[in-house]
């Protein structure tokens, strides 16, 4: 991983561990914080090749009994495979907030991307699916949960065509991004083939000091991704149950689960990962990077990963890296509890005076 200019691997044994400093320095122009990136606006970052997964299927259930359920069908999704059923999805989305929006079919859209609103709720029968059109495009989210609340859904299957996009620069081809939003639950959803991050969490873009809080994710499936499969930038209150985050990597940072503030107003805070999957991502399974985060505000990490496994990525199980405070205050814990890791921990460059770092009951090999 190119930005790293200094690693120190840390073998965790079977007792708890409290990590400290590992000392050394970064090149500024070596770094690559997903803060600047993650906006969706200009610059641009060099792509690898990376193989395209096998799809998989979705797993959702059609219910037996629809009452209350509203058929995307019935404003006029097409769901065949070729219409671009952009427009009619979204006023499925728009003309069922309150209800159950059940898709039914294999819906192609175009790169606009659809708006979940408050109290969307929306389901995806057995093998339906929503696949990116052939684009030329650095930018986009299939599905937007924009400063909205009380948003509910079931068994997403989100294509990004990553095969059918023309563009050669740019990560910021989202899945489903999620700002400035709270009390969301996601199951069950599968992210594969994005442009940038099968999930991506972050504050709002149209109110100040507005973050995102109390989102649940259960069995998020990521797999073929160019950036990440998941990046959180900002929350608090944010839990993954069970997730697994495969074969990840053509652009930096390329890690299953990145976990990095764009600057000092992110809030980071009560984030649970439970019961973690990571396998073949290029850039490390779980990556923490706090290069942006400190400043003028006092901050306080909260991160706890429970039975984190990690069958083989490139770039490293578990990376911790990227903190110098220079007299600003970060505080706070990340933990790692009964990890499986293929190779031993990372932690560079990371200020003692910052938050303690603490893996206990690993098991390495």
């Amino acid at each position: 991983m190119v930005r790293r200019k200094f690693l120190a691997s840390i073998l965790a044994g079977s007792g708890a561990l409290v990590l400290a400093a590992c000392g050394g320095g970064s090149d500024p122009s070596e770094l690559d914080a997903v803060a600047n990136r993650s906006r969706r606006r200009g610059g641009s970052s060099s792509s690898g090749a990376s193989s395209t997964p096998a799809a998989g299927t979705p797993v959702a259930t059609t219910p037996a009994n629809t009452s209350g359920v509203l058929l995307d069908t019935s404003f006029g999704v097409k769901g065949d495979g070729v219409t671009n059923d952009l427009d009619a999805l979204q006023r499925a989305i728009d003309g069922s907030v309150g209800q159950i929006l059940l898709i039914t079919g294999k819906s192609r859209i175009d790169t606009s991307g659809l708006n979940l609103r408050t109290n969307s709720h929306i389901r995806f029968a057995s093998g339906a699916s929503i696949k990116l059109l052939p684009h030329n495009t650095q930018n986009y989210e299939i599905m937007r949960i924009w400063d909205v609340d009380n948003v509910t859904l079931e068994s997403p299957y989100l294509d990004g065509s990553k095969e059918l996009n023309s563009s050669k620069t740019g990560e910021w081809g989202m899945g489903i991004s999620i700002y400035g939003s709270t009390n969301c639950t996601i199951t069950s959803p599968t992210t594969i083939n994005c442009w940038g991050d099968g999930i991506y969490i972050n504050n709002s873009e149209q109110r100040s000091n507005v973050y995102s809080k109390n989102i649940t994710i259960n069995s998020h499936h990521a797999s073929g991704c160019r950036r990440q499969g998941v990046s959180i930038i900002s929350g608090s209150g944010i839990t993954f149950n069970t997730p697994l985050w495969e074969n990840i990597g053509g652009t930096q940072p390329g890690a299953g689960l990145d976990i990095e503030p764009n600057d000092n107003t992110a809030v980071i805070e009560n984030i649970r990962i439970v019961n973690p999957t990571t396998k073949n991502c290029a850039g490390g399974g779980i990556q923490i990077w706090l290069a942006a985060f400190p400043g003028p505000v006092s901050k306080t990490v909260s991160v706890s990963i429970s039975g984190h496994t990690d069958t083989g990525s490139p770039g490293g199980a578990f990376n911790v890296e990227a903190l110098q405070l220079e007299g600003r205050v970060v505080k706070g814990s990340i933990t790692s509890t009964n990890p499986v890791w293929k190779r031993a921990m990372i932690l560079a460059d990371w200020d003692k005076a910052g938050p303690t770092v603490t893996v206990t009951g690993a098991k390495i090999g």
